[in-house]
């Protein structure tokens, strides 16, 4: 058979090749890449009896009888709701805790390797940490589970997770809703105590804050971390926390509480201008005012857990209540007043008519008795006290000056009847308490000290 000739360029191929395989001294391997070190490295590492989980790693600086130390940092993804009936709230964050193995050193290769990522958390010890005051937490596994591990080279471990919590706020309400709340995130070790494990926050910045974080009632002025350490019969236990103060949203009350209730104080005060004998009229709207605020009032005790004492918004709906019942009442008063007046003036009537009858016949018996005595003698020597050259005696006349009526008593003289007055007092009585009451009210609550209650 007759060979055919090599084409230039299968000959240019082999210039390319020839040198490399030279180069790799003829065995035909290609090189590893970069992951497969890291394979290498990962199965080394944790080589069945070299690296136990059970055991956690030493202290600072490789010292055997130190505490090993944790460090932490967390950010705030979203915080769901705030819930004042159950005293909770609801918060997504990514948890990250730091600490040193020096069972976990490895060869960068001459810095080409930054750190190994491991989705088997399993494999590495991991402190016992708990949140303390949870009710409810589950992890987020879409579309994979949202956790990592990163091994520097130095034995550095990162834990890092996505993680949403339930958790209690015990919440003070006496000035609801013009309170702030607390709300507190514990983190504590739940076996191991100081002496082998510590918790501390990270330096700079431990607790981040996403900028789009947005809570439909409350705002977050800002935050604190501290340690909580707590001692119990079983020993000392690395404890850290976070304070939240949360500061309540007031105009959504102001539009949906304060706002109506004020509007059906001032409804409930047109019974005072409506004539007092429009009875149907005057009812009508004092028991539909009385039952739209009793019916607010429920609603928002509904919305508010049972707690034993009295509260803002409980002042604010209790007064405005008493003054819609003010009004029913006065009503009352009013109607009582009138049918007062109205007998009064049926008295009146009957005794100015028997008056008018007794003078009747009090002249005709008078005009009797003058015609009886029109024949009778008249005396001829009069008596008289007046003598010649007597002086009269002097009478001295005292003129009383009529005594000045104030100027309520004058202004309340126009109106005649009891129930008009009524009327006319209230009209000025129930706004000028009310403003008296929202003065006190609004002074009282909006300046008071929350560290003093």
């Amino acid at each position: 058979m007759k060979a055919r000739p090599v084409s230039s360029y299968t000959a240019l191929v082999l210039l390319l090749v020839l040198p490399v395989i030279h180069a790799m001294g003829g065995r035909g391997r290609i090189p590893m890449n970069h992951r497969e070190v890291e394979k290498d490295i990962l199965d080394k590492l944790f080589e069945r009896g070299k690296y136990d989980k059970r055991i956690r790693p030493s202290g600072v600086n490789g010292t055997i009888d130190g505490p090993t130390v944790v460090t932490i940092n967390m950010m705030f993804r979203s915080i769901q709701t705030i819930d004042d009936v159950k005293m909770e709230y609801s918060v997504q964050l990514t948890f990250r805790e730091e600490w040193t193995d020096e069972r976990l050193v490895f060869d960068n290769l001459g810095g080409k390797i930054k750190y190994l990522t491991l989705t088997e958390t399993d494999k590495v010890w991991m402190p016992d940490l708990f949140f303390k005051n949870e009710k409810v937490g589950h992890f987020h596994d879409i579309i994979l589970p949202n956790v990592y591990l990163r091994i520097s080279p130095n034995g550095g471990v990162l834990y890092s997770i996505r993680i949403s919590l339930t958790l209690s706020c015990p919440m003070n309400l006496q000035l609801y809703p013009l309170d702030r709340q607390t709300c507190t995130l514990l983190l504590a070790s739940y076996g191991w105590t100081t002496a082998d494990l510590v918790f501390l926050w990270r330096d700079g910045d431990p607790v981040q804050i996403t900028n789009k974080l947005h809570l439909p009632r409350f705002t977050l002025e800002k935050f604190f971390t501290d340690h909580c350490n707590s001692v119990t019969n079983t020993g000392a236990y690395s404890c850290l926390k976070v304070d939240l103060l949360f500061k309540r949203e007031f105009s959504y009350y102001l539009l949906t509480i304060y706002i109506p209730c004020c509007m059906l104080v001032i409804v409930s005060w047109v019974s005072f201008w409506l004539d007092q004998n429009a009875v149907p009229a005057r009812v009508s709207l004092g028991v539909t005012t009385l039952l739209t605020m009793a019916t607010q009032t429920s609603g928002i005790n509904q919305s508010l857990p049972p707690v034993s004492y009295t509260k803002a918004i409980d002042v604010w709906t209790g007064v405005c209540l008493t003054f819609v019942f003010g009004a029913l009442l006065e009503f009352a008063l009013v109607n009582y007043a009138s049918r007062s007046d109205m007998h009064r003036e049926r008295i009146k009537k009957q005794r100015r008519q028997w008056e008018l009858e007794h003078q009747a016949a009090m002249e005709a018996a008078e005009q009797l008795e003058e015609a009886g005595n029109a024949f009778a003698m008249k005396p001829l020597v009069r008596n008289t006290h007046d003598h010649v050259g007597m002086d009269k005696p002097r009478q001295c006349e005292i003129h009383m000056a009529p005594p000045r009526r104030r100027c309520c008593q004058s202004w309340l003289s126009k109106f005649p009847s009891r129930s008009k007055r009524i009327d006319v007092i209230s009209r000025i009585t129930f706004p000028l308490v009310f403003a008296l009451f929202n003065l006190v009210y609004w002074t009282t609550y909006l300046f008071r000290d929350e560290d003093n209650l």
